[in-house]
């Protein structure tokens, strides 16, 4: 009997995927994955996102599919201001979960420059407003700007919590977020021995503040890299080696981690 477990954190939609999604669909109900959240990071991707999200829900013997849209803030440069408009009007016509994934990115160099981190700023600050209008959870991308971006959701008073996606802070930082209402969202990295710092952050927050996620296509865990292969695509088939990984890291039993896993998503999404 496979575990029940949600995936809060997919690209299910892009390309990769339009060969065998439907395949992988089923496989992965099959390994156990009843739920999965789509991810929105681009505004050209919006009708794929809710498209994908519609074929998903009407298959028999699929995970459930949510729709989470948003602009990401790696793609800054090619956001603009009416994007934000039409993303309100997805969050007032559709049945969307949250707002994502959103927030700052200044992992390159062209994203440090004041204007663009003032841009990734501002579209962060108006889709938290969106999801504060809509009573939204919001699911957070952070690369080397955590402390920026717990200023601005207090700054911004958010109360609906949410997910810190491929979590990549520390210890402090993770508990920072979790007093400000999120889950700590755990990927295949977890698999990694080498992956120090979230082993930490994992065993000191414990189960109850953690989510599971693949981010497939990408983040694939270690045990299904093959050394052949430069890239290998991360599936929501492979979610069970995400909690394999956990459940060895924080030295439980697999089903009672994936119990309270199960209930932490529900809890982040607002279900």
């Amino acid at each position: 009997m496979a575990l029940s477990l949600f995936d809060t954190h997919t690209h299910f939609d892009v390309p990769d995927f339009d060969e065998d999604r439907e395949k992988l669909a089923y496989q992965a109900k099959l390994v156990g994955v009843e739920g999965l959240v789509l991810i929105g990071f681009l505004h050209d991707r919006f009708t794929d996102l809710i498209r994908t999200h519609q074929f998903l829900n009407q298959l028999q013997n699929a995970p459930k599919s949510y729709l989470a849209p948003g602009l990401h803030p790696f793609y800054i440069e090619q956001h603009q201001l009416k994007h934000l408009d039409d993303l309100e009007q997805i969050l007032k016509i559709q049945d969307c979960v949250a707002v994502g994934e959103i927030g700052l990115d200044t992992f390159l160099k062209q994203h440090k420059k004041a204007e663009i981190l003032q841009k990734q700023k501002d579209f962060f600050a108006a889709q938290i407003e969106l999801a504060h209008q809509f009573n939204k959870p919001i699911l957070l991308h952070i690369r080397k700007a955590h402390a920026d971006t717990l200023s601005i959701l207090k700054q911004q008073k958010f109360k609906n919590g949410g997910i810190a996606h491929a979590f990549s802070g520390g210890i402090e930082e993770a508990k920072a977020f979790i007093k400000l209402g999120f889950k700590i969202g755990v990927t295949g990295q977890i698999t990694n021995s080498n992956a120090k710092k979230l082993i930490a952050v994992v065993q000191e927050v414990g189960a109850e503040h953690l989510v599971l996620e693949t981010d497939c296509p990408d983040m694939t865990p270690l045990c299904c890299q093959t050394s052949h292969e430069h890239r290998t695509r991360n599936t929501p088939v492979n979610l069970p080696y995400v909690l394999k990984g956990l459940a060895e890291k924080l030295a439980m039993e697999q089903s009672l981690l994936a119990e309270i896993l199960w209930k932490n998503s529900y809890s982040a999404l607002h279900l």
